[in-house]
């Protein structure tokens, strides 16, 4: 086993995107009471939220940089320290501006970790003989399962907004904690390149791929109940179970995922999830009765579960241009998919139908089973697992 991949690595690594799971969703149950706080329209509101995909956008091609230059360790303990730092202070930002700016940098602090914390597991399963890269992506999901059940359950017991933050602020800071001395503090020398390389070839079809996998995501998050309920499968009352098996699914499938990798391989993996998330939209948009649209909604959990990790393996892998780099390009896509997308999917749907939106969501993700074998030929370039391990090529 090498130094870089021991229990204390691994550990480390899962409390990072513990972290960046749990203290992103620790911001969503707080935003009505910022509105109801500061008194603002569904508008302005809505300006003030896209300050924290700008701050997240914005930071992250820096922190790529960063890590390519000093290691990933200092930035994913400073940038888990900060997003721990500003959640009590956007449970009190008395002005829309203060708000904002408590936004942006609380983005820029998550963004980063995004990055960091993707670029150390890549570091970490480089040296392990078995994958590792989807159960560190399912702890990120475990975290954002926490975050949000532990701040609903805090507001629900009548604490305020600031003292609900406190203790979330501190569980958040125990974890840095306790992962700093077991991060990674080293830096691989093919990482040390020039400040700025333009993504091209494999890495551009890569963040392609993560921004439409990331899309799929985002409109399930913000459009998956509308789609339901507007088809009277659902009251709206219980218009959020289709997210919520969605998200369990795709946890369950993220745990999972790595004992999957290495039996089939990365190529197969892309293959057929991109076919299985195709199969969960078709049924759910043509599901006569609520338990099949439900089950369209698992099949897409499961088919999209371990898209996103299999993609940032093969941008930490690939030879083209700093892998640090490369993660930050792909994630940066990635979001920007997630924040632009389901704004898309609304004008499509006002043009036609959220159904038609849906099918041409589909449509996209036929993008990743076509490309999939593209890409598993250079991914067999770069990366070997060890003898042993039962995992086939690509």
């Amino acid at each position: 086993m090498s130094s870089n991949d021991s229990p204390a690595s691994r550990l480390a690594t899962r409390l990072a995107f513990f972290i960046g799971g749990f203290g992103m969703s620790c911001w969503a149950p707080l935003v009505p009471f910022a509105k109801a706080r500061l008194m603002v329209g569904d508008g302005l509101l809505g300006l003030l939220l896209l300050c924290l995909g700008a701050g997240s956008v914005a930071a992250m091609w820096i922190a790529g940089l960063l890590c390519a230059h000093f290691g990933s360790r200092p930035v994913v303990g400073t940038a888990s320290v900060v997003s721990a730092l500003m959640l009590p202070v956007l449970a009190f930002a008395p002005t829309p501006i203060s708000l904002g700016l408590a936004l942006l940098l609380f983005g820029a602090a998550v963004g980063s970790l995004d990055v960091a914390m993707n670029v150390h597991a890549v570091e970490v399963e480089r040296a392990s003989p078995t994958p590792l890269m989807s159960g560190f992506h399912a702890m990120y999901s475990v975290g954002g399962f926490a975050g949000s059940a532990f701040m609903t359950a805090a507001l629900s017991l009548r604490l305020t907004p600031l003292l609900a933050t406190l203790p979330a602020m501190a569980l958040i800071l125990a974890a840095a904690g306790l992962g700093w001395p077991r991060l990674l503090r080293t830096t691989r020398p093919e990482q040390r390149g020039p400040l700025f390389v333009m993504p091209h070839g494999l890495i551009l079809i890569i963040s392609a791929l993560a921004s439409i996998t990331f899309l799929s995501e985002g409109a399930v998050l913000d459009w998956g109940a509308l789609l339901i309920t507007g088809a009277g499968l659902l009251p709206r009352a219980q218009g959020g179970l289709g997210y919520m098996v969605f998200s369990v699914a795709m946890t369950a499938g993220r745990f999972g995922g790595d004992r999957l990798v290495a039996r089939i391989g990365d190529g197969a993996t892309l293959f057929w999830g991109g076919l299985l998330t195709i199969a969960g939209y078709a049924m759910l948009l043509l599901a006569p009765a609520a338990a099949l649209a439900l089950g369209g909604f698992l099949l897409v959990g499961l088919g999209a579960s371990n898209l996103v990790p299999v993609l940032f393996r093969r941008a930490g892998r690939q030879t083209v241009m700093p892998a640090a780099l490369a993660i930050a390009a792909m994630t940066t896509a990635g979001y920007g998919g997630m924040l632009v997308g389901p704004a898309l999917i609304g004008f499509i749907a006002h043009a036609s139908s959220l159904r038609v939106a849906f099918w041409l969501l589909a449509g996209l993700i036929c993008l990743v089973p076509a490309t999939a074998r593209w890409i598993s030929p250079a991914a067999r370039r770069t990366r070997r697992w060890p003898a042993g391990t039962g995992r086939r090529p690509g």
